[in-house]
């Protein structure tokens, strides 16, 4: 693309205000990413946990502000199309040389769609396609190292890797925790190593990944045409002393720790779609937009997907359904069935018993975002004005629009803009599920329905609605929150128990003999609407039934209030090394 031979100074003044406005946003931004290695090793964990809840305000922050310069110093809303198309090519022509060109172009959508119509969303004027590539950027500090054990031998390069982090906290026992990684890839290997080839290397992203109380090392050891991916969780031990606490060899394990269920990472990037490529290339079947999510830039995550769906959309010919299991109150939710997510928009009016209204549905969804959500509530992506192709929508979901959420519509003779979306990763209903699994599965996620709600209470959150209809089975087997619309605080609950009836008559009679204030959880109460099943009751009883007495409840309240942070594993206890390689005493 060229500019034109006649141009107006406005437009590049406008692209060069954009561009200001993105840097400041990825200025703070790596700022506030830069924090989380001194927190970590200050093991101030509430400190970590405040920094992701308030990195992710700062992209609207500084989108708000850009709009707001660009309206009083150009009258933004007022300039004509050639100006905007000019300003195009001129930030296309100042991302040249620059470090994050994908983030900027969609800092630049975000921006333009906050100040022209969506007739004005197609390539003319905004990035519907990338238009740099992020192809072999250079970086300074290089996105990842690289280590060659032959030369040095494995366990001076694997200490050497360690040292390189820089924590300035020390090691409670490296040569033990080493020892122990070796151990378990010579288990992962079958005791026969691959012969060393000539190009024998272990790549290591630069960076640390910090989460919660960990942080994560990311690598990949390079052998002839093999590549075997590698992650090691770092913790503190209870003296506060670093220790390697496991290390994961089977990719899907580690595509776990990218999951949407959990918080977004810390991580110091100059160059972030480096770590995406490097990522890619350990995890083929995370997409790049999961990626960009999970390191904190969910704005490009929606970006990348949004494209990937367009795509799919104009390569495949079934039509949205309505999603099967149960009809909810307050969401109505449609999928396609070739595309593993779910779109779920605010109904016109909840049916049933509903005290919450349109903001509050909203008010929770973002709730959800901003906490950490300990691997047992689904994430979701936030849209505004999607157009979808009319003629995709099965007839049955059409008319559950139109009785449902027609203030949520935009028809058109050939399309169908709906207002405000939310799209998240399909999951099997868990009422469904427990219908066609057997015994032996029906154990196992009845089991892990009950420690979902175990970490929800341990992370401060109360489900509200514990129906089974409100849990999904992920493709790992993991069971996950997603209805959010009655979600609360552990401490803005009060958990109480049933007072003694005033006489047998009343207590038989079925009615209410106490008061209920709103707030009010009785857990005695839930036996009866989750525990109708007999195998579901019994396995339940055996490994949750404290989930039915009031003291559990308080107990994690006082836990919260007094500051405790949970530990939270994204991985099987049974891998930890001090599960795996426990000494046992001698008798």
């Amino acid at each position: 693309m060229q500019i034109p031979e006649y141009y107006n100074p406005v437009a590049r003044e406008i692209a060069q205000a954009l561009v200001d406005g993105f840097n400041r946003h990825y200025r703070l931004f790596r700022a506030t990413s830069q924090q989380a290695k001194p927190l970590f090793e200050a093991a101030d964990w509430q400190g970590v946990q405040n920094l992701v809840r308030e990195r992710i305000q700062f992209y609207d922050e500084r989108v708000h502000e850009t709009v707001q310069r660009l309206k009083h110093q150009f009258h933004a809303d007022l300039l004509d199309d050639e100006i905007w198309q000019q300003a195009k090519l001129y930030f296309i022509g100042l991302l040249t040389n620059h470090k994050q060109p994908e983030l900027a172009e969609t800092f630049f959508n975000s921006v333009f769609t906050r100040i022209l119509h969506r007739d004005y969303f197609n390539n003319d004027f905004i990035f519907i396609r990338p238009a740099i590539s992020t192809e072999y950027i250079e970086s300074d500090p290089p996105s990842y190292r690289s280590y060659y054990p032959k030369q040095r031998g494995l366990r001076r390069t694997l200490r050497q890797i360690v040292a390189d982090f820089g924590w300035r906290r020390p090691f409670a026992n490296l040569s033990r925790d080493l020892a122990r990684v070796i151990r378990a890839v010579d288990e992962f290997c079958g005791q026969r190593w691959p012969q060393a080839e000539a190009n024998l290397q272990i790549q290591l992203l630069s960076s640390a990944f910090y989460r919660n109380k960990s942080a994560y090392i990311f690598g990949k050891v390079v052998n002839g045409g093999q590549v075997y991916p590698f992650a090691v969780p770092v913790l503190h031990d209870a003296d506060g002393r670093l220790y390697l606490d496991t290390v994961l060899l089977e990719p899907w394990r580690i595509g776990v720790l990218f999951s949407f269920s959990r918080a977004y990472f810390l991580v110091d990037m100059a160059v972030p779609s480096g770590y995406v490529q490097f990522l890619r290339a350990m995890l083929p079947t995370k997409t790049k937009a999961e990626l960009y999510t999970m390191l904190g830039l969910q704005k490009q995550g929606k970006n990348t997907f949004y494209r990937d769906f367009m795509q799919h959309l104009q390569h495949s010919g079934d039509q949205f359904t309505v999603a099967p299991g149960i009809r909810g109150l307050v969401m109505l939710v449609f999928t396609l069935p070739s595309y593993p997510y779910v779109f779920k928009l605010i109904k016109d009016v909840f049916g049933g018993p509903k005290e919450v209204d349109r903001a509050t549905v909203k008010a929770k969804y973002q709730l959800v975002k901003r906490h950490d959500r300990v691997g047992r509530m689904a994430d979701t992506l936030e849209f505004s004005n999607v157009a979808f192709p009319k003629a995709r929508f099965s007839g049955e979901l059409l008319d559950e629009l139109h009785r449902h959420a027609v203030l949520s519509l935009e028809e058109g003779d050939d399309s169908i803009v709906i207002k405000h979306l939310y799209i998240e990763r399909r999951m099997k209903p868990l009422n469904l599920y427990l219908m066609n699994c057997d015994e032996a599965e029906k154990e196992r996620v009845v089991r892990e329905y009950g420690d979902a709600i175990k970490d929800l209470a341990a992370a401060n959150i109360f489900p509200g609605d514990m129906l089974f209809k409100n849990f999904g089975v992920t493709r790992y087997g993991r069971v996950i929150f997603y209805d959010y619309d009655e979600i609360e605080y552990m401490t803005d609950c009060r958990f109480r128990r049933i007072p003694p009836a005033p006489n047998p008559e009343m207590e038989m009679s079925g009615e209410v003999w106490y008061p209920v204030a709103r707030g009010d959880v009785f857990p005695e109460e839930f036996g009866t609407f989750l525990l109708g099943d007999a195998l579901v009751r019994r396995v339940f009883l055996k490994y949750h039934r404290d989930l039915l007495d009031v003291a559990f409840w308080q107990h994690k309240q006082q836990r919260i209030r007094d500051g405790f942070i949970e530990d939270f594993y994204p991985y099987p206890v049974e891998l930890r090394f001090c599960h795996r390689y426990a000494v046992r005493s001698r008798a």
